[in-house]
């Protein structure tokens, strides 16, 4: 070592480097990276494990149960700091590696920072094979790490230590960029992570990084403000992008201002208050029929960090052929789909400049008005839509109790299945930034998982607020050893598992295109011999949760209650109908696969009866 350099391993350089990179969150510097999840195993523990070892203060390490789980976890993490902030996962070469593939392909298709640190074979090729190395023949430079390539924003394999010098800030660049963010992968061969080199000293120096604000460009603001003024029944959509720009203000302010209703996509699900009187309800396949039935005859529509998915667009079929889109993105490629006028730039620099263009224009008071009245007639569905009594068990009772009982500032967590049609549905916004529904992949198994990452963040910063996971019968089985990580950390979760006997939404889409119930309940499994109901009561409480089942909506909310009195982690078990009590009205036409040619007249009648509403479909790019 000289006065210049500092002589390390890859690996004790990679963690001194991470170690060393900080960020400004209202006015407080923090590490930019909150830490790690880790399973180690032969491809990692001996060069990064001991590197980690090191820097355990720094960076604090969390013991994954299962590598896919960890990256819902780092994801659930991002969500929470608003990709502010982000976590590492780190998995041994061969299987603990690919099981990352699933939940990087989640962060890409969220736009979510994670950052996997990856074992891979050995680059001199000497002990080759190795266990658990992929071997194709006639290319021996690939293996099961290029598998990353479509799902990570940014993807490098290490092959000598000096990499990591361009390697890391590029890294970092993208996973903090707006337009660009996305899990990050870095390989690591077993050998190269233990190689030492003379890394220049100011390479590990105490680094402050700001997430870039890009402005838009005048012109575009010219085109977009000369559009909107037109307008006679503008609305906004807003989407996940407001908050990540922490522009939920900007937004309320600009809807006052110009008084334009507002709608919400899933991931933009908690950027009004629910009382808001132009916040008029989410939009699309799960959304309100208030937030529907304007969209529909909107003229002009101003997208705001929002990608367009098919379940905020219903298709393309939820907004008339003629009306025009303005996109808000900090991401070209989300500004410019459907032939949208785009203007590229940061949320919350493009909604003041476009409010500073728009020049006291004002949407007409008779279309906001009309708009508010079928907010009013959603409210009321959705009241009666919670209500229990002499009901059968359903989504939409819970969510309505646990909404009654918790506190403002408590997080709800969900994702795969029937849960987040109910929750974008039914759950009422008490304060902003509350709700993370994963959407973006519909990813079984990220509930509990990503719960726990969102906990870890969460008393970061709320130490005194619950992290509440809503999670059917069927992603609970799929994964659920977070409950044990939960338990093992001190990061108490509040968890409900509505059992409904299997996968049932997919069973409702199953008879909903005429097709015969088969291999998604339970119950019309030809190949089950023996139908029998899980304990999740006692499969919980074997992990080292406090658990209880209810019979009813009512036991339920005595059991929240005793929950959000505890301080470790309470599942609560109840069983929903798997038929009745789905939220029925609010949803636009969803184009699915349906068969073209089949010999049953219900299919056949389904298809067509899909295929009449095609025409609405809107066309472009």
């Amino acid at each position: 070592m000289t006065e210049e350099t500092l002589r390390l391993t890859t690996a004790q350089a990679i963690i001194r480097y991470l170690a060393n990179q900080f960020i400004e969150i209202d006015g407080e510097e923090m590490r930019l990276c909150g830490g790690g999840f880790g399973i180690f195993g032969h491809g990692n523990v001996t060069c990064l494990g001991e590197a980690l070892y090191d820097a355990r203060a720094e960076l604090p390490l969390y013991r994954g149960q299962n590598e896919q789980s960890m990256g819902f976890a780092a994801a659930g993490y991002a969500k929470q700091w608003l990709r502010q902030r982000f976590m590492f996962c780190t998995a041994s070469a061969g299987p603990g590696t690919s099981n990352l593939l699933t939940s990087a392909a989640l962060a890409h298709a969220n736009r979510l920072p994670m950052l996997m640190l990856c074992g891979d074979v050995f680059l001199t090729r000497l002990p080759d094979p190795v266990l658990q190395q992929l071997e194709h023949y006639g290319n021996p430079a690939m293996g099961l790490n290029d598998a990353f390539k479509p799902v990570s924003r940014f993807w490098d394999r290490i092959t000598h230590p000096a990499q990591i010098i361009q390697s890391l800030p590029a890294a970092i660049a993208t996973m903090l960029d707006p337009a660009d963010c996305g899990p990050a992968f870095i390989g690591l061969p077993q050998d190269v992570q233990g190689w030492a080199y003379d890394y220049p000293v100011e390479l590990f120096a105490k680094k402050l990084h700001r997430i870039r604000r890009q402005a838009p460009d005048a012109d575009e603001i010219r085109d977009a403000a000369a559009l909107l003024t037109s307008a006679r029944r503008p609305v906004i959509i807003a989407g996940g992008g407001v908050q990540y720009s922490r522009a939920t203000a900007e937004l309320t302010a600009f809807a006052e201002a110009h008084q334009i209703p507002v709608i919400e996509t899933i991931a933009g699900r908690a950027n009004l208050l629910d009382d808001h009187p132009l916040n008029i309800g989410p939009v699309g396949v799960t959304g309100s029929d208030s937030a529907n039935a304007i969209a529909e005859k909107a003229d002009v529509i101003v997208a705001i960090g929002t990608r367009m998915q098919d379940f905020t667009t219903g298709s393309w079929t939820a907004f008339d052929k003629s009306a025009r889109i303005v996109a808000i993105n900090a991401a070209r490629h989300d500004a410019a789909k459907h032939m949208s006028l785009p203007v590229v730039g940061d949320a919350k620099l493009g909604i003041e400049a476009l409010g500073a263009a728009l020049k006291g224009y004002s949407a007409p008071a008779e279309w906001t008005r009309s708009a508010q009245d079928k907010r009013k007639a959603w409210t009321a569905y959705v009241e009666s839509n919670v209500a229990y009594g002499n009901r059968p068990n359903s989504y939409a009772q819970a969510i309505g109790v646990v909404n009654a009982l918790c506190d403002p500032r408590d997080r709800v967590v969900t994702a795969s299945g029937g849960l987040p049609a109910e929750v974008t549905a039914n759950w009422r916004t008490l304060s902003l930034g509350t709700v993370d529904v994963e959407f973006g992949f519909s990813c079984m198994g990220y509930e509990i998982a990503g719960g726990w990452g969102a906990r870890i963040a969460q008393m970061e910063r709320e130490p005194d607020k619950d992290t509440i996971v809503l999670v059917g019968d069927g992603a609970y089985l799929l994964m659920n050893s977070d409950i044990y990580s939960s338990v093992l950390t001190g990061k108490k979760l509040i968890i409900l598992v509505l059992d409904n006997g299997g996968f049932a939404v997919i069973n409702k889409l199953q008879n909903n295109t005429g097709n015969e119930s088969f291999n998604n309940l339970i119950a019309d499994c030809p190949t089950v011999a023996e139908p029998f109901a899980v304990d999740f009561e006692a499969h919980a409480a074997s992990m080292g949760a406090n658990t209880e089942t209810v019979s009813n909506p009512a036991e339920l909310g005595d059991a929240f209650k005793r929950a959000k009195a505890g301080t470790k982690t309470h599942v609560i078990v109840m069983k929903v109908d798997a038929y009745d009590g789905w939220t029925t009205e609010g949803h636009t036409w969803w184009e699915v696969g349906t068969p073209h040619a089949t010999g049953n007249p219900k299919v056949k009648a389904a298809h067509e009866a899909q295929e009449a509403t095609r025409i609405k479909q809107r066309k472009g790019v």
